[in-house]
């Protein structure tokens, strides 16, 4: 039988879908994967002053903080990502200066480019300071934050369901509000049948796709975004002009796990299409679907769709 549990973390929805053959089970299992999102959210969260992101990002430019191997080896896999990204992806975005982007009926004009520079000023993943030895993390720059938006979902939704096959949970989808990991298959025996949603039209399906053992993420400005002189701009920042993107609606990434599948979305996104595109080529187990404002399809070339 097929169970479902749909609940809010992370300031997120959440579902979980999972296959049994007992209720009572299936419920203990939800209780499982939402204690592990709950575990993740104290450490990542920006909010709480009892978070271990928090402490890092209290003592910019002060001291390094100690952290747990599990943060540690998190930052740096983040790190990795900005590297061959070149910095599209960047977690110290947390240092945004949000004064300029409210992206509210309210914003009528863009800001001058020497006040965007200025608001991403500190935004930079090379100041972020590992010492391997001591398992420490620094950021060199006063007033430097760390968030982990691009990536907490995908690494929650990963973390969720190794717990649920840890618990020989055999076939499921955890789905982070849209960077979602799927493992075996539905009842019929058949994978998954994932949908990609229309960026017109948040609640309608624009193609789907089967998987099993994979991951998607898709970061679209469909949500959040402005109307300045008939162009549309994402609420995704490109770190290096400090400008909001414009151009694509959608970015979908097919991966082997959530957490990359989460993490490549928004530097896709910032890179543009022809860059982007020619980036995930480079990736063997990587697959990209992008959406452009005039609604234009751009496919990866390792992508099969229905």
């Amino acid at each position: 039988m097929l169970f479902k549990k749909n609940i809010r973390l992370m300031g997120n929805q959440f579902e979980f879908t999972l296959i049994d053959e007992n209720e009572n089970r299936a419920e203990e299992n939800f209780e499982i994967a939402i204690e592990e999102i709950r575990r993740i959210e104290t450490l990542l969260t920006t909010f709480s002053d009892t978070s271990i992101t928090y402490k890092i990002n209290e003592n910019a430019g002060i001291k390094p903080i100690e952290v747990d191997n599990e943060v540690f080896e998190l930052i740096k896999r983040c790190q990795f990502i900005s590297k061959i990204t070149q910095g599209a992806f960047d977690i110290s975005y947390g240092s945004l200066d949000k004064r300029f982007w409210n992206f509210d009926l309210k914003m009528t004009s863009l800001p001058e480019p020497e006040t965007a520079k200025k608001a991403v000023a500190l935004i930079n993943y090379e100041n972020i300071l590992l010492d391997e030895n001591n398992k420490t993390v620094f950021l060199k720059n006063k007033g430097m934050r760390i968030g982990f938006g691009g990536i907490g979902k995908g690494y929650a939704a990963e973390m969720a369901k190794k717990k649920l096959i840890e618990n020989n949970v055999l076939n499921g989808i955890v789905n982070a509000s849209g960077d979602l990991s799927a493992w075996g298959f539905q009842e019929n025996g058949e994978a998954w049948t994932i949908g990609v949603a229309d960026p017109n039209q948040k609640k309608s399906i624009f193609s789907t796709f089967k998987i099993t053992n994979k991951a998607v993420a898709t970061s679209g400005n469909y949500e959040k975004f402005i109307v300045i002189d008939n162009k549309r701009y994402s609420h995704t920042i490109d770190p290096k002009t400090g400008y909001p993107i414009s151009g694509i609606k959608s970015v979908t990434i097919l991966a082997d796990n959530a957490e990359i599948a989460d993490a490549l979305a928004t530097p896709v996104t910032v890179m543009g299409i022809e860059v982007g595109l020619n980036f995930i080529n480079q990736l063997k187990t990587i697959g990209c679907i992008i959406i452009d404002d005039n609604d234009k399809t751009y496919f990866s070339k390792n992508i099969t769709i229905n």
